[in-house]
């Protein structure tokens, strides 16, 4: 196996912890995802923790050093900035990031000096600013969450009214933490751009591994799945999600493709074994063929993934492994299981297919897998203008600004009618919940207010235990926090909230001491998201199709996987087939949980019906994995 390769996949510290077994807190996650809520331990990022640490912490201790509170905009564009560094190629981030600090330092000079004119000149200029970053960003490719990070600065200006001379010197100290910050990033700390993929492809293994232990402990006993319940399928849809995780950030290395191609060789083994895994899961359902084999099967799927996690850097266990699945297929007598081993070898084949040319690091010169800091593919080298697909704004991305934009108004209004202390906490609030449509801002809604609860308790209690000790040792905390903040902001949302909540009220605690600090973030934050929330229910509600629908269309989608199983389909036709599948068989498991559920006249679940698409699906895989056993 070349170097590099190995390299790319060899087994970060997390996973090696995480693939030992099932774990408490994947089996969490499992939960979680079915109720719309995301939870990627493996996804925790040390090594952007402790950038993001340095990169608040210099600017930070000028401000405290100094006695100069102004210097706070360069605090919070130092974490903006490092928040603003998404998953991808280092290109197309270093331009996102440079499009950041460039347009956050103009919107924080006009707003603030906008804002300060009158009043009452707020209220117009933040909806303004936030619908025109919002907009704008929405013709860039990838550039969402540089959109909402610009959409953050102006409210935030806007919450800080300057004469001009004192706006200038906002945007100056804005512009000045944002430059630092990029060059930490892009040129004094720089981590290797596939970290993130390492991390993915980490979690689609360690799903696989976990479902492949609980049918070995399974063994002849009873399958939860034999019945309907709450979480059926759960594995499956674990491994699913993950993987189309994993889809998702590989397209986000455009024209990279020599680099991506380990981890496009993991998607498609992981494919291939989950397809296969997914047929002896559904012989463990109806307890088909000798129990022997079967369990056999489940075993050498367990061994086969934990060689290939912990053997992948050396390439050493993986001929092991392919000799001992030979002898096991040597040793099977029904088709089925045939199938299922023939299917690991395959994938095992498929992961060390050699590259026409060895892979190189993304990042420049050599690099190694670091624990390092989430959404097909684009030929050739990007250029400056792949950024902009279009000039035209999408009808959604419209009516997203748009209801960004009466959420800020009505935040404005209710903000000056109980006069708010810190208004712009609760307008951050709806540019940062209202992320798209009535599903991800219910989820966003919920994790925001409780998040932002848990934090405000904890900092409240922190300053009312320890509000007479120094500003450098509350300054030393905030630095801490930042760098938890950014390790975990892949990880789960109400984690990386609370960990916000109390890095804002510290800092504004040091730069900006008041009253009831805690208080107001947490007061602001619930009525900012509840806000946003009902942006979403009024302006263009769309709660998609009904549960009945999706349980239909998953059905539809199952039963043409089965079609084409049966009618000899080839592989490639079998596989996208088998992946509709298993999309619209999670999107009716995740309709079960949704917000439309909830509205008056909603129909309940049937579950007859929802473990009907499961046993759709692995009876057609157990009919593909049949077929592939006969022909061996």
């Amino acid at each position: 196996m070349p170097r590099s390769r190995a390299i790319a996949l060899a087994p970060s510290f997390l996973s090696r912890s995480l693939v030992r077994g099932p774990g408490g807190l994947r089996r969490a996650a499992r939960r979680l995802e079915l109720r719309h809520v995301g939870f990627v331990p493996e996804h925790f990022s040390l090594a952007e923790g402790l950038r993001a640490s340095l990169a608040v912490g210099v600017p930070l201790a000028l401000a405290v050093g100094l006695d100069q509170p102004g210097l706070a905009w360069a605090v919070f564009a130092a974490f903006w900035t490092c928040l603003g560094d998404g998953q991808g190629g280092d290109r197309p981030r270093r331009r996102l990031l440079g499009l950041f600090v460039g347009a956050g330092g103009a919107i924080a000079l006009v707003g603030s000096l906008l804002a300060g004119l009158a009043p009452w000149a707020g209220v117009l200029v933040g909806p303004v600013l936030v619908f025109l970053s919002l907009a704008g960003a929405a013709r860039v490719r990838f550039g969402g969450l540089v959109g909402t990070l610009l959409g953050v600065v102006a409210v935030v200006a806007v919450g800080f009214p300057q004469s001009p001379p004192a706006a200038l010197a906002q945007a100056l100290t804005f512009a000045g933490g944002g430059l630092w910050c990029w060059l930490l990033i892009n040129g004094i700390w720089r981590i290797d751009a596939r970290a993130a993929l390492v991390r993915a492809g980490d979690g689609v293994l360690a799903r696989l591994f976990d479902m492949a232990v609980s049918l070995v402990e399974l063994g002849d006993g009873h399958h939860r799945d034999e019945d309907w319940h709450s979480d059926h399928g759960e594995h499956r849809r674990a491994v699913r999600l993950s993987i189309e995780r994993l889809r998702a950030l590989l397209e986000r290395y455009p024209g990279q493709e020599a680099a991506i191609a380990p981890f496009e060789r993991l998607r498609d083994a992981a494919e291939t074994l989950f397809g296969a895994m997914i047929a002896l899961d559904q012989a463990f359902i109806v307890h088909h063929g000798p129990v022997a084999e079967r369990l056999a099967t489940a075993r050498a799927f367990r061994t086969t993934l934990l060689a290939w996690r912990l053997g992948a850097a050396s390439g050493e266990s993986l001929p092991w492994v392919e000799r001992r699945l030979a002898r096991l297929q040597a040793g099977l007598h029904d088709p089925l299981f045939v199938g299922c081993v023939v299917a690991q070898r395959r994938a095992l084949q498929v992961l060390c297919a050699q590259d026409e040319q060895p892979a190189e690091p993304v990042s420049g010169g050599p690099v190694g897998v670091q624990e390092a800091g989430q959404e097909a593919g684009q030929e050739g080298p990007p250029q400056r203008r792949s950024l902009i697909p279009q000039w035209t704004l999408p009808q959604p991305a419209l009516r997203q600004a748009l209801r960004q934009t009466a959420g800020l108004v009505a935040v404005y209004a209710l903000a000056a009618l109980f006069h708010l202390g810190y208004p712009y906490w609760a307008t951050m609030a709806v540019v940062v919940v209202l992320q798209g449509g009535a599903r991800v801002t219910w989820a966003r809604c919920l994790e925001r207010i409780v998040g932002s609860l848990l934090g405000g308790t904890v900092a409240m209690v922190l300053l009312l235990l320890f509000g007479t000790v120094s500003t450098p040792v509350f300054a030393a905390l905030a630095v801490v926090l930042a760098g938890v903040t950014i390790a975990m902001r892949q990880v789960n949302y109400t984690l990386f909230v609370v960990f916000l909540t109390m890095l804002f009220v510290i800092v504004t605690q040091i730069l900006h001491p008041g009253e009831g600090v805690a208080a107001a973030r947490m007061a602001d934050n619930v009525l900012g998201s509840v806000a946003a929330l009902l942006a979403v229910f009024t302006l263009w509600p769309d709660f998609g199709a009904s549960l009945q629908e999706r349980i239909a269309q998953g059905i539809a989608a199952n039963m043409a996987y089965g079609d084409a199983v049966r009618a000899g389909a080839p592989s490639a036709r079998i596989r996208e087939t088998r992946r509709r599948a298993g999309l619209a068989s999670i999107e009716a498991e995740l309709a079960l949980h949704d917000v439309g559920v909830l509205l008056p006249g909603s129909q309940r679940a049937d579950g007859s019906a929802l473990r009907e698409l499961r046993t759709i699906a692995g009876e057609a895989a157990m009919a593909w994995h049949s077929r592939m056993g006969q022909m061996a």
